[in-house]
């Protein structure tokens, strides 16, 4: 299976983006495609064996439209195509055609509406009604093409979308008024047909520009990379484009410069700027050893990094990339907007036919039923309801990315609006994920530094954060490690190993309750550590319980804040931990949490969720999205913590670039408030096309005001998305 995405042009109504969508997933070998009417492309993922990139594009431009293959920087190193270009391109020329046309429709209008008549005559009719002819036809036929060329490609497959309402109104109200000059009738609506199409253009200059506004966020992080980077070779600098770089490179990073790649510092120290990736204004400290992620701002001292990750690889082209998906995946409460459009534009036809009919009855007058239905044509059209969903997820994820809060597609938005249970994991969502060891007890009999070795030896070939915890207090005491041999891991409980011909296990407590282990003094020990919230390590040599070892993980200074935030909202928050019941609860106590789910196993995270949703409760699981992953399926809503190595998890539907607790609250937030949008858009875009056609059937609507609030419909729905920027989370 392949996966492309192009851009569609002349695209102008939600019926476009359907009609274009079902022509795709009608063709044979095509699994799943999306068609963005915001962002004007599709996203298809098919089996290349079957079908061809070439049979999709013929699909689009058999309807009608023209494909745009993007413009990919190199994929290998990480390139992504933004529509920078091709957006300002469709500004510009929407606004020239705006201005022309009301340029020309504007003194048409006057000469209408104050019937001014000059003081010459050609035939029978005053120079002024000729004026008005010329200057309507070339706003009509000239800068309005656009609509009858789509029209007339439409035709040919029977099919219809908005630029048919439109070229159906205008064209009729021209060809009425010209059939009036030549019966020598006194009635003419070439003002008309002019205005509506220069509303119509304006309109479509405003929506473009607005989208413009709303997808600012990928240009923008795209334009927060390094263009070179300082290559030291055999102790020479010199600089080579960002593209040259590769893993394993040494880089030179000055004060004030921009981390080009992602890597770990190989020589010296700094603070660095990562609120471009985690929202986070305060500055890190970082020292030899510590990871960098490239777009970050060095910000006080040179140092050396070595390239882990280069191109599509790093943290930056990851968010990109996420952000990118989430835009074009589409919303689930966006199908009943889809479904509606696809079928509004012939039912409106037919909505206008009848009322020309029922006025002509009523009336006899051909231009009075006309205008009635050039009215009906022109209300009716669509773009607000195809705008209404993808503009608020394009505005939306923006805004998250720019916070760190990534979010991964529509249906999060939806799913954050109601839960009521957040499931908090313990290390490194609430506390630091950083333990550090606090106690080293051995027994009678024992040395500390002795029990610390072995303790190290083994645990050196665990990646468990309590284990890493160990080995490093082992280092920072200049401790010298044995060779292990047999090592063996059993998640959850503890690591087994040989040292000479002695058997050694490091774990839990409850690890031993599972060995015949004889108790002696350090038993009545444990308990008395996990009060003080620290976890407790036990040493065991030859079944001989030797030596505790205490490590304690600090909370999170903004955790009891964000636990408090999320219960003013009405949503409980749970801690689950593989700790013990009295560590779990001393840790809990601190972050404000009642409810405590301990001494879980990693696999069995995901069958406390499920408990929770039998309950009836909808469950947001936090976690890091590592060893949480069932978890972070199994929940509504799984929001994955993410850190340096894991940015690009594919478990969470929310992602938090190296957040705080609070990130958690603004996800929710930030999701809430964007689903508000987007059904305050669907409420008046439907009802403003349930309470205009009847006016306009009914003759109460003039179709050159009918022109201008379908034109500013589209607008006012990609206005009010923009006011997510202004929510403050």
């Amino acid at each position: 299976m392949q996966t492309t995405k192009f851009n569609i042009t002349d695209m102008h109504c939600a019926s476009c983006s359907v009609r274009n969508e079902n022509s795709l997933k009608k063709l044979n070998g095509v699994k799943s495609a999306s068609v963005n009417y915001a962002m004007r492309s599709a996203t298809v993922e098919f089996d290349e064996s079957e079908v061809s990139e070439h049979d999709l594009h013929k699909a689009v431009e058999d309807n009608g439209y023209h494909v745009e293959t993007m413009n990919h920087q190199s994929h290998e190193m990480g390139g992504h195509d933004h529509g920078g270009m091709a957006g300002q391109k469709e500004v510009t020329e929407a606004r020239n055609k705006a201005v022309f046309a009301l340029v020309l429709a504007v003194p048409t209008l006057l000469l209408a509406m104050l019937k001014i008549n000059l003081p010459w005559q050609i035939g029978n009719l005053n120079t002024s009604v000729w004026i008005q002819a010329i200057l309507s036809a070339v706003t009509v036929f000239v800068i309005g093409k656009e609509f009858h060329i789509t029209t007339l490609k439409l035709l040919r497959h029977f099919a219809a979308n908005m630029d048919t309402l439109i070229s159906l109104g205008t064209v009729a109200a021209v060809a009425y008024s010209f059939w009036a000059m030549a019966s020598g009738k006194h009635e003419f609506y070439f003002e008309t047909a002019a205005i509506i199409t220069a509303f119509i253009l304006l309109g479509r200059y405003l929506e473009a520009k607005s989208r413009g506004q709303a997808s600012q966020a990928i240009s923008k992080l795209m334009q927060l990379g390094a263009k070179s980077a300082h290559l030291v070779k055999n102790g020479v600098m010199s600089n080579i484009p960002i593209e040259q770089v590769r893993v394993g490179d040494i880089l030179a990073v000055k004060p004030g410069e921009k981390y080009p790649v992602d890597g770990k510092i190989a020589k010296g120290e700094t603070t660095v700027d990562e609120s471009m990736l985690t929202g986070e204004s305060m500055p890190v400290n970082k020292h030899a050893g510590d990871e960098v992620f490239g777009a970050t701002i060095n910000i006080d001292g040179s140092v050396e990094i070595q390239t882990l990750k280069v191109g599509k690889d790093t943290i930056l082209s990851q968010i990109i990339k996420m952000v990118e998906d989430a835009q074009v995946k589409k919303a689930p409460i966006q199908k009943l907007a889809d479904k509606i459009a696809g079928v509004f534009v012939p039912i409106i036809i037919g909505l206008a036919l009848v009322t020309f009919v029922v006025w002509f009855l009523l009336t006899h007058d051909v231009g009075r039923s006309l205008i009635a239905a050039v009215a009906v044509l022109v209300i009716a059209c669509p773009c607000a309801l195809g705008l209404a969903t993808p503009v608020a997820i394009l505005v939306g994820t923006g805004e998250g990315a720019k916070k760190g809060i990534l979010i991964k597609n529509g249906e999060a938005l939806e799913k954050a609006k109601h839960i009521d249970v957040v499931l908090f994991d313990k290390t490194g969502t609430l506390t630091e994920g950083k333990p550090t060891v606090t106690d080293v007890a051995p027994a009678t009999g024992q040395e500390k530094n002795n029990v610390l070795v072995l303790a190290a030896s083994v645990e050196k070939f665990s990646e468990h954060p309590l284990a890493q915890a160990v080995v490093k207090y082992a280092n920072e005491q200049k401790l010298a490690l044995l060779s292990a041999s047999d090592f063996k891991n059993e998640a959850g409980k503890g690591v087994f190993a040989k040292i000479g011909s002695d058997e050694i296990i490091v774990g839990s407590p409850r690890l031993l309750l599972g060995l015949i282990v004889p108790k002696n003094e350090l038993s009545s020990k444990i308990e008395m550590l996990e009060r003080e919230a620290k976890t407790v390590v036990c040493l065991v040599k030859n079944k001989n319980l030797i030596a505790l070892i205490a490590i304690a993980d600090t909370l999170k200074l903004d955790a009891k804040e964000a636990v408090g935030k999320l219960k003013a909202m009405g949503i409980a928050s749970i801690m689950i931990s593989g700790d013990n019941q009295r560590t779990a609860e001393a840790i809990a106590k601190q972050a404000g949490i009642d409810t405590v789910l301990a001494e879980v196993l990693p696999q069995d995270k995901a069958l406390e969720v499920k408990k929770l949703q039998a309950q009836g409760k909808k469950v947001a699981f936090v976690g890091d999205g590592i060893n949480d992953a069932p978890a972070l399926v199994q929940a509504d809503l799984g929001i994955a913590v993410g850190t340096g190595t894991d940015i690009a998890i594919e478990s969470g539907e929310l992602v938090l670039v190296k957040g705080s607790p609070l990130k958690v609250v603004q996800a929710i937030q930030l999701s809430q408030k964007t689903f508000k949008i987007i059904k305050q858009n669907l409420f008046w875009a439907f009802f403003y096309n349930i309470a205009a056609i009847p006016l306009a059937a009914l003759g109460y609507l003039n179709p050159m005001l009918a022109g201008a609030a379908m034109a500013f419909s589209s607008f006012s729905v990609v206005g009010n998305s923009l006011r997510i920027k202004n929510n403050k989370i």
